[in-house]
């Protein structure tokens, strides 16, 4: 366990001060099959679940029954065929009085302790699933189908889980640090490989392998690219070309699983072309001027609408963009350029709790997502910031030869955007330049003792 017993203690003390009544079920991940049962995917353990009860290992699930004041640890322990294979491990009893839990129980009961509480009239918590055989587990138990539990999960135990993990600890900084430090290699050594003829595949696998070699993976598939407009752009066996850029979006996850997420553009040929220059400039001053902006009580919605604005006077200097910039970015008239948030949550999650639904974890009732604006809809994150907050600053500029054809031809924002000129930037790319921030007492930094150069 990452933590002392103590820490996992409270925290569930707290969940359960925070959630109220009803009994809590968290269900911990089994291992998941390639392609046959016994060649699985590494494991990764459910976050909240490790949060909560910190265990790593498969098979496990916990129960806090609030009603009744007690606590348990679900699973079975491994037998002699097991222990041949995998070698011996801590058999369930021991790691519940690691986690501090008294009572244990083999998953085979789970069920029937889950329907008695459910038939006695208890209130039974559970969090939104993203595995199916944890569906299917959970249909078993409280007979709610696969395609109706999400909106069944509570809404109670989301927000009191998303309270509970968006402050991070200094125990989990230093931990997120460690991700960062892992990073700062991986980040470092892609820059160095940055040259004509190696493949975008040979960078994302040498990283790849950095990241193995000093924690448990990357923190999610790595974007190496020479197409920095695609959002998500893979790394293909595509050798780099001189003149063009390379984007790498990659973080690392420790072996206690929390996240670092950076991202870099370099300039294949070695120095910016005049026109790749300005853009990186715009896109670099945008990112350090979140800095500045980012502190307790502030909503991440303004740091983010600030960078907008500053993002379109820039670019109306470079007669890409025209008009008022107020009005260009109510319009959104921006997203043509970066069609995405300034950033998200991060922690144990690269998009930290991405899973319990992006409304609870980025927005709250005081801000409200909107869903309707092209760009704005996919803002991750808007609430005011708190001390312990870790969030990503990743501000970027792209041109997408399909989104300058698709506004052109509806006229879209046409009063604030030069298509001529934007028609000449169809083969440039994207550029986007990434941290992470924690935000402090007074203010904010970026996390890693290294700044990866930019």
């Amino acid at each position: 366990m990452l933590f002392d017993k103590q820490t996992y203690v409270e925290r569930r003390r707290l969940l359960s001060q925070k959630v109220g009544s009803g009994l809590i079920l968290l269900m911990g991940n089994n291992d998941a099959p390639a392609n046959y049962p016994n060649n699985a995917y590494r494991f990764r353990q459910d976050s909240s679940f490790l949060y909560f009860f910190g265990q790593h290992r498969e098979g496990l699930a916990g129960i806090i029954d609030i009603d009744n004041n007690r606590e348990y640890l679900v699973g079975d322990d491994i037998d002699i065929d097991d222990i041949v294979w995998y070698g011996s491990v801590m058999s369930v009893a021991d790691m519940a009085a690691e986690s501090g839990v008294a009572q244990t129980m083999p998953m085979s009961a789970l069920s029937d302790f889950v329907g008695k509480a459910k038939a006695s009239g208890q209130r039974i918590h559970f969090l939104p699933p993203y595995r199916h055989d944890t569906m299917i587990q959970l249909m078993d138990m409280l007979g709610i189908h696969p395609s109706k539990q999400r909106e069944a999960a509570s809404i109670e135990l989301i927000k009191a889980v998303v309270s509970l993990r968006s402050v991070k600890s200094q125990g989990e900084i230093a931990e997120i640090e460690r991700a960062c430090a892992i990073g700062y290699e991986m980040h470092t050594t892609a820059m160095q490989m940055c040259r004509e003829g190696v493949t975008e595949q040979e960078i994302a696998g040498r990283i790849g392998g950095i990241a193995s070699s000093r924690g448990c993976k990357v923190s999610f598939s790595s974007i190496v690219t020479m197409h920095g407009e695609i959002m998500h752009g893979y790394p293909s066996p595509r050798p780099l070309e001189a003149g063009r850029l390379l984007l790498c979006d990659a973080g690392a996850e420790t072996n206690e699983n929390y996240c670092s997420d950076n991202t870099r553009t370099m300039p294949i040929s070695g120095q910016f072309t005049q026109r790749q220059r300005e853009i990186y400039d715009i896109v670099k001053d945008c990112h350090d001027y979140a800095l500045t902006l980012a502190a307790p009580g502030v909503k991440w919605w303004d740091v983010h609408f600030g960078v907008c604005r500053l993002m379109t006077d820039r670019l109306k200097e470079l007669g890409l963009m025209k008009g008022d910039t107020e009005e260009a970015v109510r319009a959104g008239a921006h997203a043509m350029f970066m069609p995405h948030g300034l950033g998200h949550m991060m922690g144990m999650d690269v998009h930290d709790m991405e899973g319990l639904g992006q409304t609870y974890v980025g927005f709250d009732d005081e801000v409200r997502p909107n869903l309707e604006q092209f760009g704005t809809n996919c803002l991750r994150m808007g609430r005011r910031l708190q001390e312990g907050f870790v969030v990503t600053d990743e501000p970027g500029i792209y041109f997408i030869p399909a989104l300058i054809d698709e506004w052109r031809s509806t006229g879209h924002c046409a009063e604030f955007l030069y298509f001529d000129k934007l028609e000449t930037y169809k083969d440039f790319g994207g550029i986007r330049i990434e941290d992470d921030i924690l935000i402090t007492a007074d203010g904010c930094r970026f996390l890693g003792k290294d700044g990866i150069p930019y």
